[in-house]
């Protein structure tokens, strides 16, 4: 491995990785609690659920533990358990990073092991495929994970050698790759296939990075060119197994976005994690490659879900059926699916666009989903999960401690505890600054290492202080990111005012200067809350408003302003103050004075009669921080006077 001959080619923006970036500020407690809490309960669930049983030869087979599901009797959820155990080590691996945990790294090494023994001669290495139905490896890819799998189970390995620098399991998952290569391609008799859950690609991406082996990206690159061609692969396997459409359950190739090859895909369909996977994969093949005929797609993509199909929260997939999308403005509140998987996937899509280039509108949406539809995903005490998350409720929706497909616990868990590496991009003279929090960053711009450290109580306020100290004087540029949601903003290098207009271009300022060790710069970022409208196209949010504070959606609770949500009325132009909030881990709450309407025949359920309205104070908290104190109602959207 690592031959220079082998290298893949340099990017243009590549991410850090974990053991660069220590960070603190708003996301350093969270990260503390997956280290502490969140770490062991993923592995303790896992466990208890059956998982090192399936994978461990030496213990008895489990048999199955979960049913096949309803309407498909080749689909069971403990089909991917490995992909909720590579995960999980994922988490582990940046829980050990931050905080050297023997126990835990011992629970790891065990299931490690387990894989070790696993691990057929030729290299596969698939629990269920193994243990359960050795007889139907590779049989259907559209259905049943094993790619995605192995994915998982590669960035599990990746990440468990940068944090604690053993190979072991890396190794193992780079054999299962090769072994991967040599059944897929297009050379004679392979298999000219890919996975209906899209995730190898990403995974692939960061083993070439890991081990400088270009081979794993022209696998990555093979599965993404080779997504929907003439004649469809998954066609092929139905016959094979003597099926046809009318036994597939979704019925179309749109659900796994095979329906036709991703140059020509423009607008965003089916499954909403399955999605974005995919294009996040196209995304870093592009970076990678230089290939700008993947450009075109992802910007329709992009442009289409962001302008059509984005929930305020940054999440996406309105629909429980398809867990995913619908049509174009359809984005119900009280019904709204948005998986925290998409919003999670959401972030890695994001991210991976930044990898072409430092432009605002992808780190705008990567912070939304972040901070909103991903972050909701978590309890504050680490041991419970949102799998949906609706932006109304009647009281009846809350985390669950475990699912039968508990993909999302382990995903929000893992983007949590290596967001630093979401903060930067480097490039050969450019370090580019996404995401704001406080951190400090060991990078390198050429071969002159460059420490970033940001003080900052963000996203409390939007002051943050920067100090860039090269080893020594050096030139190149520090982009800044400039949020679209920011009114205003001012800037200093060294305590001199600095003007803006002239060095921003595609949402970041572009700083370019000598830097030498003890320059300082200050970003102040206006911060007041904003009455967020949606398009009049949008039916469930007319004459309603969302707030928003900073890249903070906010939401109702029953616990601070009683129950009927509903029947509160925000003032159009009312005033809005800031203010703590007992036992949410020091967020701030927004209120305002407001109004609730109070039906003149409160026994009647229609009337000639407008209901009256009396003063109320109306309180806010962070959408991803409800459902952590009393149970009760939640809305996003208010009613506003005077709004249509």
């Amino acid at each position: 491995m690592n031959t220079a001959a082998s290298r893949p080619p340099l990017a243009l923006f590549r991410p850090p990785s974990i053991e660069q970036i220590k960070v603190g500020g708003f996301f350093g407690p969270r990260i503390d609690t997956i280290a502490t809490v969140t770490a062991h309960t993923l592995l303790d669930r896992c466990i208890e659920a059956g998982m090192l049983d399936q994978v461990d030869p030496d213990r008895p087979n489990p048999g199955l533990r979960i049913p096949y599901q309803t309407g498909n009797d080749q689909v069971t959820t403990q089909m991917f358990w490995d992909s909720d155990f590579g995960k999980s080590i994922e988490a582990a691996a940046y829980a050990l990073y931050r905080k050297p945990d023997p126990v835990l790294e011992a629970r790891v090494d065990e299931i490690v092991d387990a894989y070790g023994r696993l691990q057929a001669e030729d290299g596969y290495l698939n629990s269920w495929y193994l243990r359960m139905e050795p007889e139907k490896r590779w049989t259907n890819l559209r259905d049943c994970h094993e790619l995605y799998d192995a994915g998982h189970l590669i960035e599990g390995a990746v990440a468990y050698f940068h944090a604690t620098g053993k190979r072991k399991f890396m190794l193992i998952l780079a054999r299962y790759a090769d072994h991967i290569a040599s059944v897929f391609g297009s050379g004679d008799g392979q298999r000219r296939g890919y996975c209906g859950h899209p995730e190898i690609e990403l995974a692939l991406v960061r083993l070439a990075r890991a081990t400088g082996e270009r081979r794993y990206l022209d696998l990555a690159r093979f599965f993404i060119d080779e997504r929907g061609q003439s004649p469809h692969y998954f066609a092929g396997e139905m016959r094979a197994r003597g099926e046809t459409m009318a036994d597939y359950h979704f019925a179309t190739y749109e659900y796994n976005q095979s329906h036709v090859p991703v140059r020509e895909q423009r607008t965003v369909v089916g499954h909403a994690v399955r999605a974005a996977y995919l294009y996040s994969g196209m995304a870093d093949i592009a970076t990678e490659y230089g290939d700008t005929t993947l450009r075109p797609a992802l910007d329709a993509l992009w442009t289409h879900l962001t302008e059509r199909n984005l929930y305020v929260t940054g999440g996406f997939g309105p629909s429980a059926d398809n867990e995913g999308l619908t049509f174009d403005y359809d984005l119900p509140n009280a019904t709204a699916y948005q998986e925290t998987c998409a919003s999670v996937a959401l972030v890695f899509w994001a991210n991976r666009m930044l990898g072409m280039g430092a432009v605002g509108r992808y780190a705008d949406i990567m912070e939304q989903a972040l901070y909103n539809g991903a972050l909701v995903g978590l309890s504050l005490d680490g041991t419970r999960f949102f799998y949906d998350n609706p932006l109304e409720s009647r009281g009846q929706h809350h985390r669950w401690i475990w699912h039968r497909c508990p993909c999302c616990p382990p995903n929000i868990a893992r983007l949590v505890a290596s967001v630093g590496t979401y903060m930067y991009g480097v490039a050969d003279d450019v370090i580019a600054v996404h995401l704001y929090c406080e951190s400090e960053a060991t990078l390198a711009v050429g071969a002159v290492p460059v420490t970033l450290t940001q003080a900052t109580r963000y996203p409390v306020d939007g002051r943050i202080e920067i100090a860039v100290d090269p080893s020594t004087p050096a030139a190149f540029t520090l982009a800044l990111r400039i949020p679209g949601w920011a009114r205003s903003a001012t800037l200093s290098i060294n305590g001199a005012d600095v003007s803006l207009q002239s060095l921003v271009t595609d949402g970041y300022a572009r700083v370019n200067r000598t830097w030498a060790p003890g320059d300082r710069l200050a970003l102040t970022l206006d911060m007041p809350v904003e009455t967020i409208h949606a398009s009049p196209k949008v039916g469930a949010d007319q004459g309603r408003v969302s707030l928003m504070r900073g890249p903070l959606v906010y939401c109702l609770e029953e616990v601070d302003n009683g129950a009927a949500l509903n029947s509160l009325v925000l003032p159009a132009g009312g005033a809005f103050v800031c203010e703590p909030v007992d036992g949410l881990d020091g967020a701030v709450a927004i209120a305002a004075d407001g109004l609730r309407e109070t039906p003149a025949a409160p026994r009647a359920l229609y009337i000639n009669q407008a209901p009256a309205r009396v003063p109320a104070r109306i309180k806010a908290v962070p959408y991803y921080a409800w459902d952590n104190r009393a149970g009760g109602e939640m809305l996003v959207w208010v009613r506003q006077e005077g709004t249509r």
